[in-house]
């Protein structure tokens, strides 16, 4: 019987072990997952050159994913690793924040107050957070909760609608394309792009490093 549901891992300190991956291999393992938000270029490639034996010494093919990290639009750190906040909470994204509290954090992403204006809703943490802007006061966004819950250091933020003026493919996604061109990924994976134009930069950057994995629009 034809399985259509893939098996997906994502690869870390945790599996390098080859018993482990081996065994991951054997329960049905299709493609791992390198995410190059962690790690460094030959932590990489060391990992795909490991999984393919393995693969190989098995008689099955896995796929690796080369998962880009993307620009960086994230909150920045709190003084205790987390807060929590609730519905109609006022909240302040502050790009000149060193360290978050209860009533504000700050962001990775300094350009997001120019990027947003009252009205604006801002989903944090994978939409698990919503927040309403209210008002933009310099590097200070003013919002209203609407959605709360439990806020930790460095979670990503994302415009409902899109709009932000980020680039799709940072310096370190270009070398990282490099890299998975190096090691051959049959997946790459390009995080935010707003635009098809996105996706061909992409696409010509792997090709002139000689890659030619397939790319994946992460939106």
């Amino acid at each position: 019987m034809l399985r259509r549901t893939k098996i997906v891992a994502t690869l870390g300190p945790a599996s390098d072990d080859p018993k482990i991956l081996d065994q991951m291999i054997a329960a049905g393992l299709d493609v791992v997952r390198l995410n190059f938000s962690h790690g460094k270029a030959e932590d990489h490639i060391r990992r795909a050159e490991m999984i393919r034996s393995l693969a190989r010494a098995r008689g099955k093919t896995v796929g690796v994913l080369a998962d880009l990290q993307g620009p960086k639009i994230r909150i920045g750190k709190f003084e205790n690793k987390k807060i929590q906040i609730s519905h109609d909470d006022r909240f302040i994204l502050d790009a000149n924040c060193a360290l978050g509290n209860q009533e504000r954090v700050g962001l990775d992403y300094k350009d997001l107050p120019k990027d947003v204006a009252r009205g604006a809703t801002l989903l944090l943490d994978d939409g698990r957070i919503t927040l309403w802007v209210e008002d933009v006061k310099g590097a200070e966004i003013f919002c209203k909760v609407l959605q709360g819950g439990v806020l930790s250091d460095n979670k990503g933020i994302n415009r409902q609608g899109g709009g932000l003026s980020a680039p799709a493919l940072t310096e370190k996604d270009m070398e990282d394309i490099k890299t998975a061109a190096a090691f051959k990924a049959d997946y790459i994976a390009v995080s935010f792009p707003r635009a098809g134009a996105d996706m061909q930069r992409a696409r010509d950057l792997l090709r002139a490093a000689g890659g030619k994995g397939l790319l994946i629009a992460k939106i």
